[in-house]
């Protein structure tokens, strides 16, 4: 007889701040096995980490339902996400960090969420009762991001979620864009759920990264922001920009007209080379938009930017 297979697949990215792995999962296995789902562990984690992947190994001869990934190089979380959904399974998939966000009690209630229909379930760390630098932190990310989720998601940054294992195939993802799965899935028309959770005790550290981490965070929003709402109007964003600088180049060139009118010379006026500088520019920003306008247009025949959840049968007519 073939074994079970597991109803939960608890995906564990060894990228970030990782902490014992061993410990790690005894302490989020046991809520699973207390609700009765039959699970297992898939750490997946470059080979630099293999001091740490080597506490898996006693788990593993002790019967314990754990396997390890190991890829080649650094790809990205969210290529370790790809990879470790295309080796998963399970049709519950939930993703864990390798540090410490929330208290394990929650996982079975994601589970349970996935199970009743929803596509991802996201777990929301409330009250946030942890550092004050964290809060200030995930506060400022949802000034940023809140907008693109309609008031729908409190805590973006959290990445103990719950989903079913195809929405990471059937979501464009790319790059780090994982860590804002929520957005992107509410963008394609998925069905997604918060479920409140407590802080774990064990991360109420503040935690200060480096400048260039700060920076790369704000061009993905950046990134993001463009994707969320422009996709499929690129003139709208690039006819905004273009538009108003090429409107100031020609507020400065009028200006200078009129001034040449009343008999003041043009020569050595750098005003001149800025208006005609905004102006060039802003031209090729409307150029760059209508070529992407263009783009959308001959794809859009072959593209489904939406999802359909229900649909009513026909009605019945009696044959006359």
């Amino acid at each position: 007889m073939s074994a079970r297979l597991p109803d939960v697949t608890v995906v564990v990215p060894v990228v970030e701040r990782p902490g014992p792995l061993d410990k790690l999962y005894e302490e989020f296995s046991a809520p699973l096995a207390q609700a009765g789902y039959a699970y297992e562990f898939l750490f997946i984690a470059y080979p630099w980490f293999r001091h740490l992947t080597d506490a898996l190994g006693p788990l593993r001869t002790r019967g314990e339902p754990v396997r390890l990934i190991e890829v080649g190089q650094g790809v990205g979380e969210t290529t370790l996400l790809k990879i470790a959904a295309a080796n998963c399974r399970s049709r519950v998939l939930v993703t864990l960090p390798a540090y410490l966000q929330t208290e394990a009690a929650v996982l079975p209630e994601l589970v349970r969420r996935v199970q009743a229909g929803a596509d991802l379930a996201v777990a929301c760390r409330h009250p946030r009762v942890d550092s004050i630098v964290n809060r200030i932190q995930n506060r400022v990310l949802h000034l940023f991001v809140g907008r693109l989720a309609g008031g729908r998601l409190h805590d973006v940054a959290c990445g103990v979620r719950a989903m079913r294992t195809e929405l990471v195939s059937e979501i464009p993802l790319y790059g780090d864009f994982a860590r804002f799965l929520p957005l992107l899935a509410l963008r394609e028309g998925q069905a997604v759920e918060e479920v409140k959770a407590e802080v774990h005790r064990g991360a109420m550290r503040g935690r200060i990264y480096s400048p260039g981490t700060y920076l790369r965070r704000l061009i993905d929003v950046l990134g993001l922001f463009f994707l969320l709402k422009f996709t499929d109007k690129p003139l709208r964003f690039f006819g905004l920009i273009g538009t108003a600088v090429a409107g100031v180049g020609m507020l400065i060139m009028v200006n200078l007209l009129i001034e040449r009118l009343q008999g003041r010379g043009l020569a050595d006026r750098p005003a001149l080379l800025l208006g005609v500088l905004l102006v060039t520019l802003g031209v090729q920003s409307i150029a760059l938009g209508l070529i992407g306008e263009m783009i959308v247009h001959l794809s859009a025949p072959h593209s489904r930017r939406y999802r359909l959840r229900r649909a009513s049968p026909p009605a019945r007519t009696d044959a006359a």
